[in-house]
């Protein structure tokens, strides 16, 4: 059976699993993939390797017990064992009180994830897009290390009321990290896409040698508050740590930067700059997204915040029912709108401040007002009258996405990043930002 099943062979499969059931409701879910990489460091390949994933978690259910249990063999026998293992852990387990049982057939849209050009991928494809960023670090006598990663799978889902769900998918990252002979410059550049098509490691590359070249020489400023440009690699990790507060729940108990004393949440309440507008959409051309959620709730275009509002907090169907409202499921992708503005242009705008290609080591400070402490990294650079004067050293920042974006002096278009805490893709504009907090130096390069 090959890993990579059609629907109609993915269908075929979770009907076969469902017929075996005996308990009053099963769900199952299937999940099949093909990954490759290649890594490098030292200006060498150091691994390449394949991972092939095929298993099958199935759940059943008797009232409110639950239980659940995988297999990744799928002959008869196997089938059958799986199914008996979750019924027996079910009628092991307590009552869980937030179990809401399996949803009936749904409607999905359509999304297209899936390209050739990805799928097709093999080892030798890999090397060749390697070697070109190789040749890079090698003409300008500096020292690379990068991880370019392929993935092509499925995931389907079906119960026993009835509902189908499935969708396939493909990825590609590629991440570099470049360094001067003397470990005095750094720079950095991370891409990802869906169609391997887009992804041009030479130019990628170049966007690393030139800010590892430019990094070297850096000079101390004292900390404090900045006018900062911040590139949406390093904005977006910021981004990220408010889009995973967005939980009704959370905010309901008091427990997120969504609380409000009394129980109350800042639904329908301003929170940032009115030009911050973010929304998910499955359909989403540049960042598409599988067109149902876990557990089979469809998945449609929602605007989250809205000309800075909050207009809407995740809520799963037992919170939902909790609370007298409709369900919304965590969306599979966020995007926040942008201006007109390019990078470029943002930098001569700037009489003073610092540009930021990289964000790491992000922490969590204060949960309510969602204050995060990380550092700069791979290149931090002085703007001084509109042009990049010299490199500096990195800094530690303490800051708050909300209060950032409270702070936004100008947008640039937004465009497809991947996160380096999650490698989770967003769509983020490069953004500048006044009076962001640095509170200390750093000696990392």
């Amino acid at each position: 059976m090959s890993v990579i099943l059609s629907e109609a062979e993915a269908k075929a499969l979770l009907q076969k699993v469902i017929k075996l059931s005996k308990a009053d409701e099963c769900e199952a879910n299937l999940l099949g993939e093909i990954r490759g990489n290649i890594r490098y460091a030292r200006n060498e390949v150091s691994t390449s390797g394949s991972l092939i994933n095929k298993n099958l978690v199935v759940q059943s259910a008797f009232g409110k017990k639950v239980g659940v249990a995988t297999i990744d063999e799928f002959d008869d026998a196997s089938l059958e064992k799986v199914v008996r293992r979750a019924e027996e852990l079910a009628r092991l387990a307590p009552e869980n009180p937030e179990y809401m049982g399996v949803l009936e057939p749904q409607q999905y849209g359509k999304s297209n994830g899936f390209f050739e050009s990805t799928a097709k991928i093999t080892p030798e494809v890999r090397a060749e897009a390697v070697a070109k960023s190789l040749a890079l670090s090698g003409q300008n006598q500096l020292t690379s290390a990068g991880f370019l990663e392929n993935r092509a799978g499925f995931s389907a889902m079906m119960n026993s009321k009835g509902l189908f769900a499935y969708y396939p998918s493909t990825g590609v990252n590629f991440s570099l990290t470049v360094r001067t002979d003397d470990g005095k410059g750094s720079g950095y550049v991370i891409r990802g896409y869906n169609d391997f098509s887009r992804l041009d490691t030479e130019a990628a590359s170049r966007i690393a040698v030139q800010k590892a070249r430019g990094s070297v020489g850096a000079k101390a400023l004292e900390p404090g508050k900045y006018t900062v440009i911040l590139e949406p690699t390093a904005a977006a990790v910021l981004l990220e740590s408010l889009y995973y507060d967005m939980d009704a729940r959370g905010a309901d108990e008091g427990r997120s930067s969504f609380s409000k004393p009394g129980g109350k949440t800042r639904l329908g309440e301003k929170i940032v700059d009115e030009r911050v507008n973010i929304y998910s959409d499955p359909a989403h051309p540049e960042l598409p997204a599988a067109p149902w959620a876990g557990d089979g709730q469809p998945q449609k275009r929602v605007s989250w915040i809205e000309k800075g509002v909050v207009k809407n907090l995740a809520y799963s169907r037992y919170w939902a029912q909790q609370k007298g409202v409709k369900p919304l499921p965590y969306p599979g992708n966020m995007i926040m709108e942008g201006g007109t503005a390019s990078l470029e242009e943002m930098i001569k705008n700037t009489k003073k401040g610092i540009l930021v290609t990289k964000l790491w080591y992000i922490r969590p400070v204060d949960p309510q007002t969602l204050l995060m402490t990380g550092l700069t990294r791979d290149g931090t650079f002085y703007i001084e009258d509109g042009k990049i004067k010299h490199p500096i050293k990195n800094f530690r920042f303490n800051e708050s996405p909300i209060i950032m974006l409270n702070n936004l002096e100008t947008l640039g278009k937004s465009e497809r990043v991947v996160s380096t805490e999650s490698d989770q893709s967003y769509m983020v504009p490069p953004m500048k930002i006044r009076e962001f907090t640095f509170s200390s130096l750093s000696d990392a390069v």
